[in-house]
């Protein structure tokens, strides 16, 4: 392979995205109310906090979330708020990942692209329980310090700073020796 004198590559250490995943999940919970319900009022999920962690060869995000059901009892004649905290932990398998960067340099990232939301809430068979099903999405990102090739040229970028290119003295007098019915008849 022959490489011209004046072009070279150049290796540059830099930060940059290294892997990424992305991880959707259903996830039941289930929630035991200080009294026996008689139906359920309305659940929501709040409070959510998490943070990501490196984890084999995916990024875990570990975090937490209150449930508050709001339920009838007593033959639908009283209310009541359940409340629990619910602790998590998920792997978001990286589905892209840069086998060339530096590991001790690894930055990890998640963010929730769809917060944990309640799908479904439901009074278990046996009356006492309160099912929670549980939607939530992340997505994930490790940024790490990895090398990459740039073609470098001699000298500086001033050099290029004021130079223009004239096209308009450039034309050659050999096109007007063509003959008209070679030509493709699209181009004229």
């Amino acid at each position: 392979m022959s490489i011209h004198k004046d072009t070279r590559c150049r290796e540059i250490i830099t930060k940059a995205v290294c892997g990424k995943g992305r991880k959707f999940s259903h996830v039941t919970h289930t929630v035991t109310p200080p009294h026996r319900p008689s139906s359920i009022l309305g659940a929501w999920l709040i409070n959510h906090q998490y943070d990501a962690v490196k984890s084999g060869d995916g990024i875990e995000v570990v975090g937490t979330y209150d449930i508050n059901i709001w339920y009838s009892y007593d033959k639908n004649t009283k209310t009541d708020v359940a409340k629990e905290t619910i602790s998590y932990s998920e792997i978001v398998p990286l589905t892209y990942l840069d086998p060339k960067h530096r590991k001790s340099t690894e930055e990890v990232t998640a963010e929730a692209t769809q917060e944990p939301n309640c799908v479904e809430a439901s009074i278990s068979s046996n009356g006492q329980h309160v099912i929670i099903r549980v939607e939530r999405e992340f997505e994930a990102e490790m940024i790490a310090e990895t090398k990459v090739c740039v073609l470098v040229c001699d000298g500086s970028c001033e050099e290029f700073d004021d130079k223009t290119i004239d096209f308009s003295e450039q034309v050659s007098e050999d096109y007007e020796d063509l003959e008209d019915d070679l030509l493709d008849e699209d181009v004229l």
